[in-house]
């Protein structure tokens, strides 16, 4: 059982000001596995005003100094990726293996990506007789989410600290362990009081009252298009920048003269790896009608590997994350059936022998059309969508038909071909036949799937302001 009461502000561990214990559930058997308190206003405006009083002193710090922190961060993350790969298994059902080998894993990446960008990051340039600055913008607002918690911390908590910013961070209230370990490594490695700040608590009270601060300079959500819509209304009161990575529904283009087997074994895996539980994942496939029963026996084939089972053991899938999420997927798999797709492996209720914890069966759907709700709406679940097409320039409308804008993935053959579709697609990250993530390139989404980017350089300047200094130079 895990209890983690406190909150961490200012370089101190602390009682919140008026404590509220939260449950926190572990998917895989629906058991009470640890506590959380949740925060209120008051913690918020401990832990703001603490970020505020550190910026003065961080935002001046030499770039040599803020690597050093850096540095002794990346040293602490490795001694604890252990631990956070055994507590994010418990607190969103990642199993084992993911748990360990990628999700706790990409924290320690992420840091050392912003290491690299920083050592060769110029803050000032000279145009002229004036002088262009790039400064740290204050204090940084962070609402990570449960999909990806740790992942989601690093891609923003890395490069905010490497430009000089400070933080408060609110984890999600359903996977709030990782979050407390990440605070414990902070510590550890000696960041300064009041650069990191920690509270725990419920997104409509303390990520309402970050985004509402006014001593926060910039807000920063991951989470749902719904969820960034509510931040960025509280954050407009004081017009402070709003960073949001949102909802997505992917297209994958699969074209005529892609490797089948190549192609659809990526694709599928890449939906299952996670229980279907990540923004980008594939999970609206467009194929040549043509290729509709062949593509559609492939996925089932590779859908079927994922058997899902206790994360703790040995499964290859684990469980979705709350009563909640299971109920929406399983209502939208309905719906999948009454509207007329194609029932293929999977869908409802839960995998044969595991009537405790939130599973679902991987599921695949053929014959859809694009005006159903499986292939509308964020299922966020292990659910494939196949849909039809007879040109490219169909496949291509059909995959920009969405109010998303997250990702897309194009296989072909031919790279060219590839190159020239994958420009078409009106997204942000775009994988060509099965490419992997890639932190040295900008991540983030068009349309409804947010503003803004993370990772890379690019994530570098949603946490910097211009300064232009005019005369700086004189003219000879």
């Amino acid at each position: 059982m895990r209890d983690y009461m406190q909150f961490y502000i200012n370089g101190e561990w602390v009682d919140p000001v008026t404590p509220k214990s939260l449950d926190v559930i572990d998917p895989a058997t629906e058991e009470v596995s640890g506590h959380i308190n949740a925060g209120s206003e008051a913690d918020v405006d401990k832990a703001v005003n603490a970020a505020a009083q550190a910026f003065k002193t961080w935002s001046r710090t030499s770039k040599e100094e803020r690597l050093a922190i850096m540095n002794r961060i990346v040293e602490e993350f490795e001694k604890k990726v252990p631990e956070l790969g055994e507590a994010i298994t418990e607190e969103m059902g990642a199993p084992k293996w993911l748990a360990d080998g990628t999700q706790a894993a990409i924290g320690v990446n992420h840091f050392k990506t912003a290491i690299s960008v920083l050592e060769k990051f110029e803050f000032e340039e000279d145009r002229g007789t004036s002088r262009i600055a790039r400064e740290p913008i204050g204090v940084c607002g962070f609402i990570t989410p449960w999909n990806w918690p740790i992942h989601q911390i690093c891609a923003k908590v890395a490069p905010a600290l490497a430009v000089g910013c400070t933080v408060v961070l609110k984890p999600s209230e359903i996977a709030p362990f990782s979050g407390k370990i990440f605070a414990d490594i902070m510590d550890a490695a000696g960041v300064p009081a009041g650069v990191f700040n920690l509270v725990q608590g419920e997104g409509p009270v303390v990520g309402a009252a970050i985004a509402s601060h006014p001593k926060v300079d910039m807000v920063s959500i991951t989470g749902s298009t719904r969820a960034g819509v509510l931040v960025a209304e509280a954050a407009a009161k004081t017009v402070k920048r709003v960073h949001q990575e949102l909802g997505g529904k992917s297209p994958n283009i699969i074209l005529e003269d892609a490797d089948l087997e190549s192609a659809l074994t990526g694709s599928v895996n890449g939906v299952m790896m996670n229980s279907g539980q990540s923004c980008r994942a594939p999970t609206r496939m467009l194929v040549p009608n043509k290729l509709m029963d062949q593509v559609c026996e492939i996925a089932k084939g590779v859908a079927e590997t994922w058997a899902p089972g206790d994360p703790k053991a040995d499964s290859r899938m684990g469980p979705v994350i709350s009563q909640a999420q299971w109920d929406k997927i399983q209502g939208l798999i309905k719906s999948g059936i009454n509207q007329g797709a194609k029932l293929v492996t999977g869908g409802e209720g839960k995998p044969e022998g595991l009537e405790h914890g939130y599973y679902v069966k991987p599921t695949i759907f053929c014959n859809v059309t694009n005006d159903m709700d499986i292939a509308r709406e964020e299922i966020f679940g292990p659910v494939i969508s196949i849909i039809g097409y007879d040109t490219e320039e169909e496949a291509i409308d059909i995959g920009n038909d969405t109010e998303y804008g997250l990702a897309g993935y194009v296989h072909s053959q031919d790279i060219d071909h590839a190159r020239e579709v994958a420009s078409h697609i009106r997204a942000g990250y775009i994988s060509i036949n099965n490419a992997g993530l890639d932190l040295n390139a900008p991540f983030g989404g068009y349309k409804q799937s947010g503003n803004g980017r993370e990772f890379s350089d690019q994530a570098f300047g949603e946490f910097l302001e211009y300064k232009s200094l005019l005369g700086y130079t004189p003219a000879a």
